[in-house]
C-alpha cells in the first residue's frame, strides 16, 4: 500500500465487524508486572447513540475472539446491534489481543501472568481512553466472557448500568478448579512444551486437554446422543485436530491460568455480601444447572444476595446451553438491556 492509500484507508469509517485496535502502551497488572506495548483487539457493531447511552459490551470466552462473537450480533440473536452500540472485545491472551503468541517483546512464557480482572482493567481502559464512553449500557459475556462480566459489576460499580453473565461465575469451585487444573497438568507433563518454548506444538500434551475439556464441555446424555452409531476414533481426532490447530497453547496456559485465578470477592476480603453490597448494575444471571465446565452455584449465590434476575438453562447440553436454548437466553438478555 501506498503512503497516500494508507493515509486516505486511515480516514475512512470503520465499518461494522472491522477488527481494530486500542494501544494502551505499557499497561500494569495487579501482580505488579506490566505488559508492554499493549494492544487490545475489538469490533463494533451497530451505531452508539448521540447521549452515548447505548453501548454494550461483549467480552470472549476462554480461547474465543471477537470475529466468533459475531454470530450471536444482531436482529434476533443475543444482542441487537439494530438497538445497541456493541463492542466485542478481545480478551488480552487470545491471540488478537496482547498475547504469548503474539509479543514480540515479551514471547511465550515471558508474557506475564495476567487475570481476569486485568482483562476488565485493559477493557475499561479501552472504552474510556479509546472510545471514549463514559459509561456502558450493559456488559455480557458466555463462560469466561461472564466471568469478566462479573468483575466488571465490582471493578466499575458507576460504569456499568446492566450486567447479564451468561454461564459465568464470580469465583470458581473446586469441581472447576479440578478441571482447569487438569489440563494445566497435562500441559505442563508434556516434554515437548519445554516450559512454553517449544518449537513445534505439545500434541500429546494438546490431545489430552482436548480429550479433559470435551469431557467437561457437556453432560454425558449429550455427548452420548451426539456422538452413537459413529466412528468414534473419527469423532476423538476431529476434536484434538481441532484444539491441535486452534489456540496457542501458551495463550490457553495462561488464560487458563487467569480463570484459576478469579475471586471477585478477594478484594472485599472474600465476603460475598460485601461485595454485593459495592454492586450498582441491574443484573441478570444466566446460568446452566447441568453445567460441569463452571458450576453454576457461585453464580447463583451471588444473584440472591443481588436480587437479580435469574434465568435457568436445563438442558442436557451442559456449558453449551446458551447455544441449545438460544431464544431463551435471547429473550433474557433483551429483557435485561430494557
Amino acid at each position: 500500500m501506498t503512503s497516500a492509500a494508507g493515509a486516505l484507508a486511515a480516514q475512512m469509517p470503520a465499518q461494522d465487524g472491522d477488527l481494530r485496535f486500542g494501544r494502551l502502551g505499557d499497561f500494569r497488572l495487579e501482580s505488579g508486572e506490566s505488559i508492554r506495548d499493549c494492544r487490545i483487539g475489538y469490533r463494533t457493531y451497530g451505531r452508539l447513540d448521540e447521549a452515548q447511552s447505548n453501548a454494550v459490551l461483549f467480552p470472549t470466552w476462554f480461547s474465543g475472539t471477537s470475529q466468533q462473537l459475531a454470530e450471536n450480533i444482531g436482529h434476533g440473536k443475543i444482542v441487537d446491534s439494530g438497538r445497541y452500540y456493541v463492542i466485542a472485545v478481545d480478551a488480552i491472551g487470545d491471540g488478537v489481543s496482547s498475547s504469548p503468541s503474539n509479543s514480540t517483546a515479551q514471547p511465550r512464557m515471558k508474557f506475564p501472568k495476567f487475570s481476569i480482572r486485568d482483562m476488565v482493567e485493559s477493557q475499561y481502559r479501552l472504552v474510556t481512553e479509546v472510545l471514549h464512553l463514559r459509561r456502558l449500557h450493559g456488559v455480557l459475556g458466555i463462560s469466561m466472557g461472564g466471568m469478566q462480566t462479573f468483575q466488571w459489576i465490582v471493578a466499575h460499580p458507576d460504569f456499568v448500568e446492566r450486567a447479564v453473565p451468561i454461564v459465568g461465575s464470580p469465583k470458581l469451585t473446586p469441581y472447576d478448579l479440578l478441571l482447569w487444573e487438569a489440563e494445566l497438568h497435562a500441559i505442563d507433563g508434556d516434554a515437548n512444551f519445554q516450559g512454553g518454548n517449544y518449537s513445534k506444538r505439545p500434541v500429546a500434551a494438546m490431545r489430552t486437554v482436548s480429550d479433559i475439556h470435551n469431557l467437561a464441555l457437556t453432560t454425558p446424555a449429550y455427548y452420548v446422543e451426539q456422538n452413537r452409531g459413529k466412528d468414534f476414533a473419527g469423532v476423538l481426532a476431529a476434536a484434538e485436530q481441532a484444539t491441535l490447530e486452534g489456540m496457542d497453547t501458551n495463550d490457553w496456559y495462561r488464560q487458563l491460568q487467569a480463570m484459576i485465578g478469579l475471586d471477585i470477592f478477594r478484594q472485599f476480603g472474600g465476603d460475598m455480601a460485601r461485595a454485593a453490597s459495592t454492586v450498582k448494575a441491574k443484573v441478570t444471571v444466566v446460568a446452566a444447572s447441568r453445567d460441569h465446565m463452571v458450576n453454576p452455584l457461585p453464580a447463583l449465590e451471588l444473584a440472591r444476595l443481588l436480587h437479580a434476575v435469574t434465568v435457568e438453562l436445563g438442558s442436557d447440553c451442559g456449558h453449551l446451553s446458551p447455544g441449545c436454548e438460544l431464544p431463551k437466553v435471547s429473550e433474557a438478555v433483551t429483557k435485561a438491556l430494557e
